[in-house]
């Protein structure tokens, strides 16, 4: 068994669409990365790659690389995950968290978990989304932008 944990960090900007978990949230700013800038999904894909000490999703999807230009982050999040089965593990659980003051997430988690069971070929029982405020302070308090934590388990198949 592995564990990987990470996180991650995006800036909310105007003329962008908001991505976490795979889901578009309607919302007045986005966050800008160049890819989907999906805070949740960089997390989560960190976490995979970081479980087999493999680096992180710069190394892999690295942003100076054009194709990757606003890119489908759960597209990276399957590649990454590709990786990890070819190393023969497979998920046990993931457990995540989104700091973000606005908007409310909670109508969007099932989506999100659905779609991030439907990546990592797992049970939607084994995928947890949370979602929390900063209470006004720190990046997601202050509406700077949203960050995300993400911790997985695996284990050879």
């Amino acid at each position: 068994m592995r564990i990987g944990f990470a996180y991650d960090v995006h800036k909310l900007t105007e003329n962008r669409k908001l991505i976490l978990g795979g889901v578009e949230i309607p919302f007045e700013r986005g966050l800008l990365g160049h890819s989907d800038a999906d805070v949740l999904l960089h997390a989560i894909t960190d976490a995979l790659l970081g479980a087999l000490a493999l680096g992180d999703i710069g190394k892999h999807f690295p942003d100076t690389d054009q194709g990757y230009k606003d890119i489908d982050s759960r597209i990276l999040l399957r590649k990454a995950f590709s990786i990890i089965k070819d190393r023969g593990y497979k998920l046990v659980n993931l457990d995540s968290v989104i700091c973000a003051q606005k908007p409310k997430l909670q109508n969007y988690i099932q989506e999100m978990r659905h779609n991030i069971a439907a990546d990592l070929d797992a049970d939607i029982g084994q995928i947890s989304v949370k979602a929390t405020t900063e209470e006004h302070l720190g990046i997601s308090g202050s509406e700077a932008g949203m960050t995300a934590f993400a911790t997985v388990l695996i284990e050879t198949v």
